[in-house]
């Protein structure tokens, strides 16, 4: 393509939801962190390096079936998670930086020594957890 000579109407899209095919035999649950895995399905977010962490799901489905029977809807936006313990605890001093995820309700400070994804931003944190930010 060429540098554009003239106006161009550019497609948005707004972040909210977004629907996502589940993996194979996999349940989500609403409210946990979903994340997608190397091959592109939606699985609940685990202690594993091949995750991308995508937001919140909506609602608790069971795929007994093949790779995208079905789908879930996945919110993008500020949620807050259980915060992790001890050396893997997030702090105020996190704010901005990435968390791990352990499984689908908790986040911590480190990658685990390789072998967590990166669930999501440090939002905030406050004495119930921390906010993790997805987009």
């Amino acid at each position: 393509m060429t540098a554009l000579s003239q106006d161009r109407m550019t497609p948005e899209r707004v972040p909210g939801n977004r629907t996502l095919p589940i993996k194979a035999a996999t349940k989500v649950y609403a409210g946990g962190m979903g994340a997608i895995d190397a091959s592109g399905w939606l699985v609940p977010m685990s202690t594993a390096t091949t995750l991308k962490g995508v937001g919140r799901i909506e609602r608790t489905i069971n795929n007994a079936g093949a790779n995208g029977d079905l789908s879930a809807d996945v919110k993008v936006g500020v949620f807050r998670f259980a915060n992790s313990s001890a050396g893997d605890l997030i702090t105020a001093a996190d704010i901005g930086s990435d968390c791990y995820g352990v499984d689908d309700q908790t986040v911590a400070k480190t990658n685990g020594t390789n072998t967590r994804s990166v669930a999501g931003k440090v939002y905030d944190v406050d004495a119930q957890g921390v906010w993790v930010k997805f987009s």
